[in-house]
C-alpha cells in the first residue's frame, strides 16, 4: 500500500508540475517575449499554402498514380528528420504531424495504414494515443520493505524512431496548361518493426496516414533548416512543392495492385523503380518536338 502511495505522488507532481519548474514566457499571440535573434521571424508565421491550380477532368488527358519512399537517412532529407527533439524555430516533420493533431485538430490520421490508402477511416485522438503510447512494467526494488514492486513505465514513440515516410502522388498532364504536373495525396510516417523484446523484425510498420492537403497550410507555417543561409529558409511546404527530397518508387498504379517488392527483390527492384521515373519522363519529352 505504502508503495501505491509512493507511486501516486511521484505522477501527481510529474503531471501537476510544481512552482520550482521553468515555465516558458511568451507573449500574447504566441511570440516568444525574449525572440532567440536579433529580430523576430514574422514572415513564416504568417504565410499560406499556395493554391493548386484549378484542375478540371477534361483537361487531364494522362495520369499516373505513384506511391514512393522518402527514406530520411539519406543526407539530402535530413530537415525533415531533425532536430530529434524540437527547438524554438524547428521542428522534425513527424513532430509537426502529431503536435497538430493531438493539440491543435487541423491534421485528420487514418488508420489502416497498411492495408488502407484511401483516407476512409479517420482514427479518434484515443485511438492515436494509442498507437503513439505503450505501457510495459519494470520490476523495480522499494527501498523501503527491499521488495521487487511492479511499476508502470511509459513508452512513447518518439521522432527518431520514424526514419521512413510513405508518399502517395498522382502526376498528370494538364493539356490546358501543357505541362506535366504532380500532386501529393497522402504521407504516412514509417518505424521499424520491432518484437515485444525490442528486436529489429527487419520490417517496416506503417503508423497512419495523414490527407496531404490539409496538412499543408500546418506545414506552409514550418521552418527547415537550410544550409549556408539562417535568413533564407524554407517551410516544409516548400520542401515538397519544389521537391526538395530525394525518395524511390515502391509502388505504381497496375492492374494486380502490387508493390514492387512483390515481384523484384534488391538491386532489381531499384532498377524497377527507376524505370518508372523514366518511363514518367520519357512521357512528358515525348509530347513536344525540338
Amino acid at each position: 500500500m505504502r508503495t501505491v502511495k509512493i507511486l501516486l505522488v511521484a505522477l501527481a507532481f510529474i503531471f501537476i508540475g510544481v512552482d520550482g519548474f521553468a515555465q516558458e514566457v511568451v507573449a500574447p499571440g504566441g511570440v516568444p517575449k525574449y525572440p532567440d535573434g536579433v529580430y523576430t521571424k514574422e514572415n513564416t508565421r504568417t504565410r499560406r499554402a499556395i493554391p493548386y491550380t484549378h484542375l478540371r477532368e477534361a483537361d487531364v488527358m494522362w495520369s499516373k498514380r505513384v506511391w514512393r519512399v522518402i527514406d530520411l537517412r539519406e543526407k539530402i532529407n535530413h530537415p525533415l528528420y531533425y532536430p530529434a527533439e524540437p527547438i524554438l524555430d524547428r521542428k522534425s516533420l513527424f513532430s509537426v504531424i502529431i503536435d497538430a493533431a493531438r493539440t491543435q485538430g487541423t491534421i485528420t490520421c487514418f488508420g489502416n495504414p497498411a492495408t488502407d490508402d484511401e483516407f476512409r477511416y479517420e482514427m479518434t485522438k484515443s485511438e492515436l494515443e494509442a498507437i503513439l503510447i505503450s505501457w510495459d512494467t519494470l520490476q523495480t526494488e522499494d527501498p523501503v520493505t527491499q521488495q521487487m514492486v511492479s511499476a508502470p513505465v511509459k513508452n512513447e514513440k518518439s521522432s527518431d524512431q520514424v526514419w521512413k515516410y510513405w508518399i502517395k502522388e498522382d502526376w498528370f498532364f494538364d493539356k490546358q496548361r501543357s505541362v506535366l504536373d504532380v500532386r501529393i495525396i497522402g504521407l504516412c510516417p514509417i518505424i521499424e518493426k520491432k518484437s515485444e523484446t525490442g528486436e529489429s523484425l527487419g520490417a517496416d510498420q506503417a503508423l497512419f496516414w495523414v490527407y496531404f492537403p490539409e496538412a499543408r497550410p500546418v506545414f506552409a507555417n514550418q521552418e527547415v533548416y537550410m544550409r549556408h543561409n539562417d535568413a533564407e529558409r524554407r517551410t516544409l511546404e516548400d520542401v515538397f512543392w519544389k521537391r526538395m527530397f530525394s525518395s524511390y518508387v515502391r509502388k505504381e498504379s497496375n492492374v494486380y495492385d502490387r508493390p514492387i517488392i512483390a515481384y523484384k527483390l534488391g538491386l532489381d527492384a531499384l532498377l524497377e523503380s527507376d524505370r518508372v521515373k523514366e518511363d514518367i519522363f520519357k512521357y512528358e519529352h515525348d509530347l513536344f518536338h525540338f
